[in-house]
């Protein structure tokens, strides 16, 4: 009998600490969720006062920009300032004019060349400007000989060329064409020779030919001028030379 009023009394004791446990966490519940809502249900509102002031408060004044300054200048208008001399009337007339000797006589008008005590007409400085010859120019003188082809040098050949055939050439049987580069004189003489090609064995006997030959002189803008050219010597065995 006392071991079931002992149990019994345990069951008791163990179900109101299991209410106690689940109220206790209820309560704890309900204050964290009210400590949580409030600022919610109730926002932080500042003080009327300090509002009023905040929207009273008077501007601050800015700062004046620096503005170009408009300087007007009093226009000051003078006056002139007329002088009055009292007019003289001399008492008699003098004979004869005494003329001051540091000033003297006027200078007398330059001459300036214009007018028409320098053309002889009433516009000085037309006729000054139309009486001046126009300048003649010159040609540019030619530096060097002008070049000029063999076929219009061949045009102006007084005395012909006619070359010696050499004998050792002829025995040789040695024939060809020599081109010789030459420089024609103002006087139409043959001055500076230089071959450009042909047989060694012609080449004497194609330079003898060409020094003894004359050219008419050639005229440039009316002024004779040396020429260069090229000069062809032909040797054929079958021609006789």
């Amino acid at each position: 009998m006392f071991e079931d009023s002992l149990v019994e009394s345990v069951g008791r004791i163990r179900t109101r600490s299991r209410y106690f446990a689940v109220g206790s966490f209820g309560v704890q519940a309900l204050l964290l969720a009210a400590l949580v809502m409030y600022p919610f249900l109730h926002p932080a509102v500042l003080p009327k006062q300090a509002l009023t002031i905040l929207l009273t408060a008077s501007p601050v004044p800015l700062a004046p920009a620096n503005l170009p300054q408009r300087t007007t200048a009093a226009s000051t208008h003078s006056q002139p300032i007329m002088i009055i001399n009292p007019l003289t009337i001399p008492s008699r007339i003098p004979q004869h004019v005494v003329m001051d000797a540091e000033t003297g006589p006027p200078p007398a008008a330059a001459d300036t060349g214009f007018g028409k005590a320098a053309t002889g007409t009433d516009s000085g400085l037309f006729d000054t400007l139309g009486s001046s010859s126009p300048a003649v120019v010159k040609p540019p003188s030619a530096k060097g000989p002008v070049h000029i082809s063999s076929g219009v040098a061949a045009g102006q050949l007084l005395v012909a060329i006619q070359p010696i055939y050499p004998a050792i050439a002829r025995q040789a049987r040695v024939q060809g064409t020599v081109v010789v580069q030459a420089v024609i004189s103002t006087s139409g003489t043959i001055e500076q020779l230089h071959v450009v090609s042909g047989p060694p064995m012609l080449q004497g006997a194609a330079i003898e030919s060409i020094r003894r030959a004359r050219y008419r002189p050639f005229m440039l803008n009316g002024e004779p001028v040396a020429v260069e050219t090229t000069i062809s010597v032909v040797f054929t065995l079958g021609g006789g030379n």
